[in-house]
């Protein structure tokens, strides 16, 4: 699973989750992917079973690019643990997705084949997403 080598500061606050992306909104890798339709906070492990699910679906032809990284901890209370007593242990670490980011690019396969893997990957994820193809400008790919 993806986590940061390091961190300069151990647990961070939640911060807000609104807003359209302006980074990392169009795809620049590949020839498809995958974009975010709402704002949300995408685990490393939501992360790591859309790359299975898209490489079983792909069957080792095709090129991945994972366009997010989880580098935000987010920390949880232990359980029937009374109020007070400072803020919890971190539990994992997320993703801050905003609308319109893109999560996954694909390439060297066909786009029945893109369609397929990104929309059960899809399913994986806790928010909505679309299927998103390359955009032509001006003739250069």
């Amino acid at each position: 699973m993806l986590i940061p080598k390091r961190t300069k500061y151990r647990k961070q606050f939640r911060g807000k989750m609104n807003g359209i992306a302006t980074k990392g909104n169009k795809v620049d890798f590949g020839d498809y992917g995958i974009a975010a339709k709402e704002f949300g906070w995408i685990t490393s492990r939501q992360i790591e079973a859309c790359r299975v699910t898209i490489n079983r679906t792909f069957k080792r032809e095709g090129k991945i690019w994972i366009r997010i990284f989880p580098d935000k901890p987010y920390t949880k209370r232990p359980e029937g643990t009374r109020m007070g007593k400072g803020k919890g242990n971190t539990e994992g670490w997320v993703a801050v997705v905003k609308t319109g980011k893109i999560l996954f690019e694909v390439g060297g396969v066909p786009e029945e084949k893109a369609k397929e893997a990104l929309r059960k990957a899809g399913h994986k994820l806790p928010i909505k997403t679309k299927f998103v193809r390359r955009e032509e400008i001006g003739g250069e790919k």
